[in-house]
């Protein structure tokens, strides 16, 4: 009894693989009178055909694909070149000030530990926060 067909119509009906359907022996005859969609969800809900869990990675690469969007931050290494980039603006800037006499050299040094501790968005803000001392 060759029920490849009826298998593959399982299948798409289901939406699962053609490895994953199997047919109850006692209930082949009812099987092989199914022809349409609609026979094979009827035996579907009454037990005639079965669908065989997913087994092994599949299910653990699932798991992974939880993470939504919120939980997810940028990837590292554009976070560091970011950093990276506004913290050589901002020191280049600073030497800049401390040349032309604007900032001592303590505040320079403050100024410096701000900037690793990101404190300065941006090297307008740090301007700003320079004209509010």
């Amino acid at each position: 009894m060759n029920l490849r067909k009826k298998k593959n119509l399982a299948a798409k009906t289901l939406n699962v693989g053609r490895e994953r359907i199997i047919f109850i022996k006692p209930r082949l005859s009812e099987v092989k009178e199914a022809i349409t969609k609609q026979d094979i969800k009827d035996l579907y809900k009454d037990g005639a055909v079965k669908i065989k869990e997913v087994k092994g990675r599949r299910k653990v690469q699932k798991k992974y694909k939880r993470k939504t969007p919120g939980k997810i931050k940028k990837k590292l290494n554009k976070r560091k070149q970011e950093y990276m980039t506004t913290t050589r603006k901002l020191r280049k800037h600073i030497s800049e000030l401390r040349k032309q006499g604007k900032i001592s050299r303590e505040e320079t040094k403050e100024i410096r530990k701000k900037i690793r501790n990101r404190q300065f968005k941006s090297k307008s803000h740090l301007k700003e926060q320079l004209k509010l001392r």
